[in-house]
């Protein structure tokens, strides 16, 4: 039975009748830009075959009643009355709710069943998927535009503000307009979107995504993250930029040996970091995945080396990935400090390459490997409305 059937059924059976609504948004895995968000540049993410999904109805009032298979807990809140009770994944849904009020929207109340299969704590973005999913919920019962662009940033301001965790714009930007076959090249300063497809083989054949999930969490990396960032604050004050997006390579090699060697080697990764997402776009339009390759795999060793943002678990894994036959490259991908690398891999040699990397990581780090094969699909979408 599929995600869209379980949900479905749940709701027939809670309610006694078939769901007159279904919406579903996605989950993402970012293919390369990494840390490049919150200095203003760009990032290449696509959204994966994995998704939160919601049967629901509208009701006559202002009450939002959502029952959780994947908890076994029900929310319940009023649209005119909403409070933050620190209540975990009810919280995503308020947030959105709150956000959406604030900035005009009228909101009809519905009760319905939801489930979702991103894996949580992967960084896979289930939180961006379950506001996607409210977002599209809340649109389709009070008979507002959708306007994906504006809905990915309210997402965003309900996850900054209500639920307190301070994300940049990519993971609710490609969760709201992903498109399938294709990534998304993100400006993140003007939120401008490019969507770019999946490059085949040479021979023609398709090449998948897949995400290889380490199965080591970051612990309590904020610290080590808002140090990143005043690192490349820093270096933008010192060239004189709003943010390292806006200096060149040429610039940076020009004054390189005037910044202190730890500061430098920040700048270097984000400047670098940006270009070779712009020339990753370039080589997908241009059907080259062994170029895509060959830049993931610059940018694992720039984060491994420059931005020292992997873990020991994470450099075995990746280079498990890329001694494959089948692998045209790989990299961390995420905040870091563990989590999930990703490898583009020849679409027909998947199995053999998902089986030699589990047994090599395994090999080496004791650990039991999670590894998701995934396509590229839609950004948040009605999947049947009555």
């Amino acid at each position: 039975m599929s995600l869209q059937e379980h949900v479905a059924a749940a709701f027939q059976e809670k309610f006694g009748t078939a769901p007159p609504l279904m919406v579903r948004a996605p989950g993402r895995v970012n293919l390369i830009g990494e840390h490049t968000d919150y200095n203003d540049g760009f990032v290449l993410p696509m959204a994966i075959d994995r998704e939160i999904c919601l049967a629901l109805r509208p009701r006559d009032d202002d009450q939002v009643s959502v029952h959780s298979l994947d908890f076994e807990e029900t929310a319940v809140f009023q649209l005119t009355s909403l409070q933050n009770t620190n209540s975990g994944w009810a919280e995503y849904l308020k947030g959105v709710a709150w956000a959406l009020q604030e900035n005009g929207y009228a909101l009809r109340g519905w009760e319905g069943v939801m489930a979702g299969d991103v894996p949580k704590g992967a960084g896979l973005s289930s939180s961006a998927a379950l506001e996607l999913a409210t977002a599209r919920a809340f649109q389709q019962v009070s008979g507002f535009a959708w306007d994906a662009p504006q809905m990915a940033k309210l997402s965003q301001l309900a996850e900054n503000k209500w639920v307190g965790v301070n994300c940049g714009i990519m993971d609710q930007m490609i969760s709201a307009a992903g498109e399938a076959g294709h990534a998304l090249l993100i400006d993140c300063r003007s939120l401008v979107t490019q969507s770019v497809p999946l490059p085949p083989t040479l021979d023609g054949s398709e090449t998948a995504v897949v995400i290889l999930d380490t199965t080591t969490r970051r612990g309590l990396v904020d610290s080590a993250y808002n140090e990143r960032r005043q690192q490349c604050e820093a270096a933008a004050a010192f060239f004189g930029v709003k943010a390292l997006r806006d200096v060149s390579i040429t610039e940076f090699l020009e004054a390189a040996d005037q910044l202190d060697p730890l500061t430098q080697r920040r700048a270097k990764h984000v400047i670098t970091e940006n270009l070779r997402t712009l020339n990753a776009a370039k080589a997908m339009q241009n059907a080259d995945a062994a170029l895509l390759g060959q830049l993931m795999n610059e940018s694992h060793v720039s984060m491994r080396d420059d931005f020292e943002i992997t873990n020991d678990e994470l450099n075995v894994m990746v280079a498990a990935a890329q001694s494959q036959p089948a692998c045209f490259g790989a990299r961390m991908t995420g905040g870091g400090f563990g989590g999930c690398a990703v490898a583009l891999v020849h679409g027909e040699m998947v199995d053999a390459f998902v089986t030699a990397v589990k047994q090599q990581y395994q090999q080496q780090t004791s650990l039991t490997p999670k590894i998701y094969v995934c396509q590229p699909s839609d950004g948040a979408s009605v999947v049947s409305s009555s």
